[in-house]
């Protein structure tokens, strides 16, 4: 059996569904294609921040600029895949206090907004929140309902005539005379495309192997600790240099603690030890005191999709938590094939606009994009967003208990 379609998107994340939009809306004619449900990899596997950027701000302001941007366009396309919660970055009375004067600084630099406050006015906004805290910084981040948000995006590709084509696992792409041509399922049908999409993250690398081409994907997993805790309604980053547990995202009656990082080789297969749980919630509890002997709800590990073409040394975190677009008709001359790797689910619109940006030009396609204008299917409908996760399959850990 063969499908035929102009454009081929292997993977059913933010990105890869951002992508199907991004050219749907255009007019062109679109496949997306999982081996889940969607969402079911890295994507349904997060935290479920809405950056603010101020976790980039010191140390690479232009994604902290990126992060600011398409915050603020999901606030206004989103409505209910997301939770407006503002977050804390929060000086421990451990921490060095230069370093909060450094990132309060860096966040006006990259025009987020910020304010300064002190910790009994902390407190008695979040009473929750460690008495250790000294000073706290204030900016915009808030809460990705990841499930509401893959299901939405994928219902407007499929109003404007994606085809969405759900659990049928690729197992190569097919290639002629130094192009790929498509792809093969693992039942046996051939997916036929003028361009291939490789929106697969951290099994990037994997996917273009199959063609022969090289994407130096550097897979990191990472766990995350869902505790029943006493409200809390507002994220809470500790003001450090990036280390094991110093994040708390708000869900509802819970919250998720995360998170760690550590390479692996693997992106199906690594090792989950217990004791990398131990240590997210004793680091987080230095945030959220009662983390420390909350029941756990579950327990659940994602796997960023970092890209490097350096070395980087021992430690993922050095990674840019940047973006790429590969056309790889100019890096290895293999036609017809374009890789998107890196990012953070809060900047999966503009990955998708800049991936579509390029396809559309090698298709000669000279609609802009529209995404950050049009808002999703049941943005105001929580309802309908939820029932769209049924449809999709989109379910996932992240949000499980915010729905």
């Amino acid at each position: 059996m063969t499908h035929q379609t102009d454009v081929l998107v292997v993977g059913g994340g933010a990105t890869g569904v951002g992508v199907a939009r991004d050219l749907a809306l255009r007019g062109v004619d679109v496949t997306l294609v999982d081996r889940g449900g969607l969402g079911s990899g890295t994507t349904g596997r997060s935290h479920g921040l809405l950056h603010s950027g101020a976790r980039y701000a010191d140390s690479t302001p232009a994604d902290a600029r990126e992060c600011i941007r398409e915050n603020e366009v999901l606030r206004d396309i989103a409505g209910a895949c997301i939770r407006d919660t503002d977050g804390f970055f929060v000086q421990h009375a451990r921490d060095d206090p230069a370093y909060f004067d450094t990132k309060v600084a860096a966040c006006r630099d990259a025009d987020i907004p910020v304010s300064v406050i002190d910790g009994a006015t902390a407190r008695a906004r979040e009473p929750a929140l460690t008495p250790a805290a000294e000073r706290v910084a204030v900016v915009p981040d808030g809460v990705v309902l990841p499930s509401r948000l893959v299901a939405a995006t994928a219902a407007d590709a499929r109003a404007h005539g994606a085809t969405i084509r759900l659990h049928e696992p690729i197992t190569a792409l097919t290639t002629d005379a130094g192009r790929v041509t498509g792809a093969r399922t693992a039942d046996g049908t051939t997916l036929s495309a003028t361009h291939v999409v490789n929106a697969a993250g951290a099994w990037a690398g994997d996917l273009a192997a199959t063609a022969g081409v090289d994407v130096d994907m550097h897979p990191a997993s990472g766990v995350m600790v869902t505790v029943e805790t006493p409200e809390t309604d507002t994220v809470f980053n500790r003001c450090r240099p990036a280390a094991d547990g110093d994040i708390v995202v708000p869900h509802g009656s819970t919250a998720v603690l995360g998170t760690t990082s550590v390479d692996v080789d693997d992106a199906d297969e690594f090792a989950t030890p217990d004791a990398a749980v131990e240590r997210v919630i004793d680091e987080c509890s230095a945030l959220l005191p009662a983390a420390s002997d909350a029941p756990i709800r579950t327990t659940y590990w994602g796997v960023r999709p970092l890209y490097s073409p350096s070395d980087y040394g021992d430690d993922a975190r050095a990674i840019s938590r940047g973006f790429y677009v590969l056309d790889h008709a100019d890096c290895d001359d293999t036609a017809g094939l374009t890789t998107v790797v890196g990012g953070k689910l809060t900047t999966h619109r503009l990955m998708a606009e800049a991936t579509a940006d390029l396809v559309a030009d090698r298709l000669g396609v000279t609609e802009p994009s529209r995404t950050a204008n049009e808002p999703l299917p049941g943005h105001d409908d929580p309802e309908r967003l939820d029932a769209l996760v049924d449809t999709f399959d989109a379910a996932s850990p992240a949000d499980a208990d915010a729905r």
